[in-house]
């Protein structure tokens, strides 16, 4: 991160360039932006450089007109946000950051070279970028989570810029994001449609028809302007008057043109994600002719209002501890409602948000203490996430969201992209598996384990009981990344005192003797099956240990081989899940290396249907009945 080295002397030169008075800077600007974008893309031989010529305007007006900005402090809570969700135009948003003065010009012929963190499509590797894009159709949510979070949870002035293609506005993302902010007024955030007509392989859906753009945005609830996307002054006057308008977001629909300055490419199809080659050189040549100024002198800074709340980023901890009596009969997914609770009443960085199920996965037990941070997002999963997303940047709030286990797959781009995006979001996938009983394969989460585990740096936890799930919430909250808490529907007994210590990656050795014919791993409801089977094992005299994984991902590699070379070599993966991806797959990645090992994976198979739990259970092989047969078949092996 450049700002990182800069010293103060350094800082104040690069603040001052900041804030240029006149529009003939303002244009010339965007021309600059222009030529570098050029010249990145023609370095490194990719990139889009005519998806930035038809933002160029905007981003001048945005950075050196617009918006309050920290230089020296690209993540300064109190400044306003940009998020670029046409991430292909990564090249001019990082050659405005340098026209800022935040690093030099020269690093932007870096661009996409593997030593240089200017990659190909914005990441937080970047000081300045607060969440990842490229994947289209992303960004607004984000934004949408960032402008709520400064509106309704800071209550703070900084403004939110989302500047979207109008090839990703085909994206239903962007739809969901566009009702959640009508929805709630964010008065604070601004979107701005940059239609250029064409697309990657074609003219988009409805290339020029600025009238169609406005009757849908004006549906969704939003002030909207249409304006020429190249008009400084236009430009300009828009987003005053979205700064001054006050119960609606705001949406700028800029009729631009792909490639605008470039004779000869300036709205001609086949030129997208193309450099410019032999033709960069008369290209330039073309826009350092309409420069008035090449250097425009130094303008006074437009500093933001330091009006945000400190954060206290103090280890978060249940209110009060568990208090549950061994044996009692509570759903793992309403355990999950009073660790919510208790850790919102610990910390305000607590946050919650919905899918209208919250009287399904209990966080309505939070929103009733905390209406004020409780975040009802309606049945919009891939908007839950991206709000979520936006919620968490800059450190500020720990956002947990809650659904059906099986509807996070319905935003699995999203919670990849949260990963790119070093996200420190909470996921709470309740009803999962053939357990949920009658409501049928729809609703049954049996594919969740596997979506999160693929996710890089993301934690997994699955626990069993009530005890092992508030304290899986509260590791969570302490934990950095994503992190997937899989609860269930039925009740299930409580097996662990209130006292008993979790950690991370710690499975527990529920049940052990000194005799043990092989060793069953299991979580969640079929630890309990895996119980059942031990004592009816015992009555024919065979003793099984079982294992309660307690974090599916990263794995307790170590108890999992020691226990099952004590039992000869001899595992049973048991698990209300697929079987790929899940705890089976993941226990023989464990015991890969380890000789003279026989492995048993019980699992879902085909497609489940309606009936209830233990019928399920038991027709789709992994009840206590089929451990019992499988330990029978490996025991004399």
């Amino acid at each position: 991160m450049w700002s990182s080295s800069t010293t103060g002397v350094e800082r104040e030169s690069k603040e001052s360039k900041m804030g240029v008075k006149t529009m003939q800077d303002l244009k010339d600007i965007a021309n600059k932006l222009r030529i570098n974008s050029i010249k990145a893309t023609n370095a490194s031989n990719s990139g889009h450089p005519t998806s930035c010529c038809s933002m160029a305007e905007i981003m001048s007006v945005l950075f050196f007109n617009t918006m309050k900005l920290k230089i020296s402090d690209p993540r300064d809570p109190s400044s306003d946000r940009f998020i670029l969700s046409k991430g292909h135009a990564a090249p001019i948003l990082y050659a405005a950051w340098a026209e800022a003065g935040l690093f030099p010009e020269s690093d932007l012929l870096k661009l996409r070279k593997i030593d240089c963190d200017l990659e190909g499509h914005p990441t937080p590797r970047l000081n300045f970028v607060d969440v990842a894009t490229g994947s289209l159709g992303q960004g607004l949510s984000c934004s949408a989570g960032i402008a709520y979070t400064g509106k309704y949870l800071e209550n703070a002035s900084y403004r939110v810029y989302c500047l979207i293609g109008d090839g990703e506005s085909a994206e239903g993302s962007i739809w969901e994001a566009l009702s959640f902010a009508g929805h709630y007024k964010l008065d604070n955030l601004v979107a701005i449609f940059d239609i250029n007509r064409l697309g990657q392989s074609e003219p988009t859906m409805f290339q020029h028809h600025m009238d169609v753009y406005e009757n849908r945005l004006k549906a969704f609830g939003f002030n909207t302007l249409v304006i020429d996307g190249h008009d400084v002054e236009q430009i300009v006057k828009a987003l005053e008057n979205a700064a001054n308008f006050k119960g609606k977001p705001t949406a700028i629909i800029a009729k631009t043109f792909k490639g605008k300055g470039l004779a000869g490419i300036e709205d001609e199809e086949n030129w997208h994600g193309k450099p410019l080659g032999a033709k960069a050189d008369n290209a330039i040549k073309e826009l350092l002719a309409v420069i008035a100024n090449n250097c425009p002198p130094p303008q006074a800074t437009n500093p933001p209002p330091n009006d945000v709340p400190p954060v206290d980023n103090s280890p978060i901890c249940l209110s009060e501890p568990p208090t549950y009596t061994l044996g009692d009969m509570v759903a793992t997914r309403l355990a999950y409602g009073s660790a919510l609770l208790k850790l919102g009443t610990n910390s305000k960085r607590i946050v919650a948000l919905d899918a209208d199920t919250k009287n399904s996965t209990f966080s309505d037990k939070f929103r009733k203490a905390f209406p004020d941070r409780f975040i009802e997002c309606f049945i919009a999963e891939q908007n839950l996430i991206g709000v979520a997303v936006g919620c968490s940047t800059r450190g500020r709030k720990i956002p947990f969201t809650s659904t059906f286990a099986t509807f996070y797959t319905r935003a699995f781009d999203q919670l990849r992209m949260a990963a790119i995006s070093q996200a420190n979001i909470k996921c709470c996938g309740s009803h999962c598996g053939v357990s949920i009983g009658e409501d049928g394969p729809s609703q049954m989460g049996l594919e969740d384990i596997a979506m999160f585990r693929t996710l890089p740096g993301s934690t997994v936890f699955y626990p069993s009981d009530a005890v092992s799930a508030e304290r899986a919430c509260e590791l969570a909250a302490n934990t950095q990344g994503i992190c997937f808490i899989r609860t269930s529907r039925p009740n299930t007994p409580v097996i662990y005192s209130n006292d008993e210590p979790f950690a991370i990656g710690k499975a527990k050795v529920v049940k052990k003797s000194a005799n043990d014919v092989a060793v069953v791993i299991s979580a969640g409801v079929t630890l309990f099956e895996a119980l059942k089977a031990a004592d009816l094992l015992a009555q024919q005299g065979v003793n099984i240990r079982v294992i309660d994984l307690f974090t599916v991902k990263p794995l307790d590699v170590a108890t999992i081989q020691s226990n099952a070379k004590e039992c000869g070599g001899r595992i049973i993966t048991v698990e209300d899940h697929y079987n790929e991806g899940g705890i089976g797959e993941a226990v023989a990645g464990a015991v890969s290396c380890c000789r003279n090992t026989i492995l048993t994976r019980l699992a879902v198979s085909g497609v489940p249907r309606s009936g209830p739990p233990a019928v399920l259970l038991d027709m789709f092989g992994i009840s206590a009945n089929h451990i019992v047969k499988a330990v029978l078949e490996i025991k004399d092996l």
